[in-house]
C-alpha cells in the first residue's frame, strides 16, 4: 500500500507541462532563433553613418601633434586612431562639425608624404562655419597664419583662408547672400574687368 503511495507521488511530479506552457517555450525558442540568426546575417551599411562620399586624408609629419593641433584650432573630436610599433600614428578619424576626415603621419617607405615634405599642398579645404572671423580668430591663437583675410565675397561668402603649422591651406567661409550662378558669373566679369 505504502509502495502504491510512492509511485502516485512520482507520476504526480513528472506530470507533463500544459499545452499553453509547451507552446509558449516553442515561442520563445522560435524568437530567440530568429534574432540569432538575424544578428549574424545581418550585413553592414556600406557606408557607416556620418561619412560622406568625399572624405579628405591628410598625411603630416607629426600626425599626434596635428590632431591635437586641430582640436584645439578647429574644435575638431577624435574618433580613434591606430598606432604602429614605431609610433607613427598609421590610421586617425576625426570628426569636425557633420564631416570626418582622416590623417596618419607620413610614411615615405609606401609613398605617404605630408604638405611640408612637398612644398606645400596644391589641394585646399574648405570648412563651413556660422561666423567666419570668429572661426579664424581661434584658429590663429592656435598656431594658424592667414593666407588670406575674411572678406565679403562676390559668390555671397564671407570667406578667407588659413595655413596649419602642417603644410595645409583651408578656407573657411559663412553665407551672407543667396547668389545664382548667372549672378555670380555676372560680377566676376566686373572684377576681371576691374570695374568693381
Amino acid at each position: 500500500m505504502a509502495q502504491k503511495k510512492k509511485t502516485a507521488k512520482k507520476t504526480a511530479k513528472k506530470k507533463p507541462p500544459s499545452k499553453k506552457s509547451a507552446k509558449r517555450k516553442v515561442t520563445q525558442k522560435k524568437v530567440v532563433k530568429k534574432a540569432t540568426k538575424r544578428q549574424s546575417h545581418k550585413k553592414p551599411a556600406p557606408i557607416p553613418k556620418g561619412t560622406h562620399t568625399l572624405t579628405p586624408y591628410l598625411s603630416v609629419r607629426d600626425a599626434d601633434g596635428a590632431i591635437a593641433f586641430y582640436r584645439k584650432a578647429f574644435g575638431a573630436k577624435e574618433l580613434y586612431r591606430l598606432k604602429g610599433q614605431d609610433g607613427r600614428i598609421g590610421h586617425a578619424e576625426l570628426r569636425l562639425g557633420d564631416s570626418i576626415f582622416m590623417l596618419s603621419d607620413e610614411f615615405p617607405e609606401m609613398g605617404a608624404m605630408g604638405a611640408q615634405a612637398m612644398g606645400g599642398s596644391p589641394i585646399k579645404l574648405q570648412i563651413a562655419v556660422k561666423n567666419t572671423d570668429a572661426f579664424m580668430a581661434k584658429a590663429v591663437s592656435a598656431g594658424t597664419t592667414v593666407t588670406r583675410p575674411a572678406h565679403d565675397q562676390f559668390y555671397g561668402y564671407r570667406a578667407g583662408m588659413i595655413m596649419d603649422p602642417f603644410g595645409y591651406t583651408w578656407g573657411i567661409s559663412s553665407r551672407i547672400e543667396v547668389v545664382s550662378p548667372k549672378e555670380m558669373q555676372k560680377r566676376w566679369k566686373k572684377i576681371e574687368l576691374g570695374t568693381q
